[in-house]
């Protein structure tokens, strides 16, 4: 009989967990359905906040990862003073409010050393730029610790018969280490990718709300229910589902083809 308790309790909260989120889900299309268009909807409006969040969520994931890549590397093969220090700093932007991050970065581009850097880059705070650079900044320490995971799983051995077939490390790296990974690695791109297509807080706190400008699709959500237009406000929420629904399945898919490794 007690044996049968703990499955019990993991069905329940998994039932529980639908339950709410189809209450909720129910909750909104029965206050759409009664509540009238405050403007017409504007489909331009939102595939321009849908294509911003895609395309800025890509490019951060894409530098995000360029940079997890050696840095994941190196934590998971080497030992060097810091390191735990170094490893748990990583995490920080998982912690700390992300408002808080976007105000400190808003603050740093106030600086000498920031505004040399826009000069470089062309203007970040309240660009679209701006975007790109929060989303890296949140996500960063994520693709780094996922890397490093991914690298942490795969076996030395193939490593150490390379070079002693007269690899260096670099070319092994590139030859043994990373396609032995490279399932694990797109899984782990796949959600750093999700996390900055969600990502809000530093966002609208370094680029601003403007739209047809700095309106992804989570400032979008901002805006309308800011204006009390809750019909649009659904609109884009379910948006929004629809596109993690996307991102999740594939993740799935992709974690389900390797046999459920990294």
């Amino acid at each position: 009989m007690k044996k049968n308790v703990l499955p019990a309790i993991g069905y329940l909260a998994l039932g529980a967990a639908a339950a709410f989120f189809a209450v909720a889900l129910a909750g909104l299309f029965w206050k759409m359905a009664e509540t009238a268009p405050q403007r017409s909807f504007s489909a331009e409006r939102a595939w321009f906040a849908v294509r911003l969040s895609l395309s800025s969520a890509t490019i951060s994931t894409a530098l995000a990862m360029a940079f997890a890549l050696p840095a994941g590397y190196v934590l998971s093969r080497r030992n060097f003073a810091g390191k735990s220090v170094l490893e748990a700093a990583l995490l920080l932007p998982m912690v700390i409010s992300p408002v808080a991050l976007g105000a400190l970065l808003l603050i740093f581009f106030d600086t000498p050393t920031g505004r040399f850097i826009e000069k470089v880059t062309g203007p970040v705070v309240f660009e679209t730029r701006g975007i790109v650079a929060a989303q890296f900044v949140v996500i960063a320490g994520l693709a780094v610790t996922l890397a490093k995971t991914v690298f942490d799983y795969v076996g030395r051995d193939y490593e150490d018969t390379a070079r002693a077939l007269g690899c260096g490390e670099t070319e092994t790296f590139f030859r043994v280490t990373l396609p032995i990974a490279s399932r694990g690695l797109a899984a782990s791109a796949i959600l750093v990718w999700a996390r900055a297509l969600g990502e809000f807080g530093a966002s609208v706190t370094l680029a601003g709300a403007t739209t047809y400008k700095t309106e992804t699709l989570p400032v979008a959500i901002y805006l309308a229910l800011a204006s009390a237009d809750v019909y649009h406000t659904g609109v884009l929420i379910i948006l929004s589902f629809a596109m993690a629904l996307a991102v999740l399945f594939i993740l799935k898919k992709a974690a389900s083809s390797q046999g459920g490794h990294y």
